[in-house]
């Protein structure tokens, strides 16, 4: 498809990164930028859970992680596991005996904090077991739980002091022998997860996991995750990315999917919507939001346009793939710039979406 390759410099050069494997999923060197989600139920219940896991994986999640904060939410993992479609990660805090009993069932990475798991004996421990079964570890790093002398020298969660404490964490990994870990550097600050990240990357070559943490809900959480990851992104750092919301895990992962599209590293549809005017003349929104819906279950690299009056409509909708310019009455089908037929607006939507699935039309 011909409108996502004309921009410069698009998708961005990534930094090199050593390479980790999740699963099937690997994370860094040259492998694509990986989608992440959190589930939200009670990692106790393993059927509620596995449908979360399932509906996110469905919806384009290549690595889904769920909490152990107990002995009870670890009695229906090896079942999360065994039922997942995509590699699970174990998120621990606190108790590195938790950590050690996930590996044990099957967890295909873990997710501790350095600044609140405990020593390098505890760290170690995590560490050996993780190497034993060859599975990676995520440091995470998270302004809420940064370590107290950093927070003595530096005030506050400073960007420099999250890149020092992320640095350190490194240090500590590799002094006891360990090598396949990921680091997070996390703040609701985007300023300040952006600047610790870039700093990061300047020092290391560890895989970067991306996320605002915190983010909050609906379009304020979307875009401050987007403004932050998406910094990171088009200057090449970073390796997998959660967008976290207080929301279902489906949409953080259609929201980190349509982050990666913006910026062209990852294939699949993407829709270019007139955000109509006193000139449109028709209910655009309907239309937009049935064929938004249905490109959900598309998995072609297709730009399609749903554009609303003709000052911009028919421009654009011609630069799409495929495109619906709308008048009053009847809109006019295009593809790859060439008119297809004129249909009536009550039937637009459905038009449009016969021609994308249409092989003929819209194949390769």
């Amino acid at each position: 498809m011909h409108n996502a390759s004309k921009a410069t410099n698009f998708p961005p050069q990534r930094r090199p990164t050593r390479a980790v494997r999740v699963g099937e999923v690997t994370i860094g060197g040259e492998a694509p930028v990986s989608v992440q989600t959190m589930t939200k139920t009670d990692t106790a219940d393993a059927e509620a859970t596995l449908r979360q896991v399932r509906a996110a994986a469905a919806a384009g999640a290549q690595i889904v992680r769920v909490a152990i904060p107990s002995q009870q939410a670890l009695d229906g993992f090896a079942q999360i596991v065994a039922g997942s479609p995509v590699p699970i990660v174990a998120d621990i805090h606190f108790d590195y005996r938790l950590a050690l009993a996930a590996i044990e069932r099957g967890a295909h990475k873990i997710r501790i904090n350095p600044g609140n798991i405990g020593d390098d004996h505890r760290l170690g421990a995590v560490l050996e077991a993780a190497s034993e079964l060859d599975i990676p570890v995520r440091l995470g790093i998270n302004a809420g739980s940064l370590e107290q002398e950093l927070l003595d020298q530096y005030g506050h969660p400073t960007s420099e002091a999250l890149c020092e404490s992320a640095l350190h964490s490194v240090q500590r990994a590799e002094n006891l022998g360990f090598s396949a870990f990921v680091i997070s550097i996390k703040s609701s600050s985007v300023p300040t997860t952006v600047e610790a990240n870039r700093l990061f990357s300047r020092e290391s070559d560890v895989p970067l996991h991306l996320g605002i943490t915190e983010a909050g809900f609906g379009s304020s959480g979307i875009a401050k995750s987007a403004v932050g990851l998406g910094l990171l992104l088009a200057e090449g750092i970073g390796d997998t990315v959660r967008v976290s919301l207080t929301d279902d895990p489906v949409e953080e992962v259609r929201a980190g999917r349509a982050i990666l599209q913006s910026l062209n590293m990852i294939s699949g549809p993407q829709l270019v919507s007139c955000p109509t005017c006193g000139r449109c003349k028709v209910e655009l929104r309907p239309i937009a939001e049935q064929v938004q819906e249905a490109l959900q279950e598309i998995d072609v690299p297709i730009v399609v346009a749903v554009m609303g009056c003709e000052v911009n409509g028919p421009g654009e909708a011609k630069e799409a793939d495929i495109g619906l310019a709308c008048g009053s009455e009847y809109g006019v089908i295009f593809c790859r710039g060439e008119v297809l037929r004129r249909v009536k607006i009550s039937q637009a939507a459905q038009e449009l979406l016969a021609e994308i699935r249409d092989p003929m039309t819209c194949g390769e």
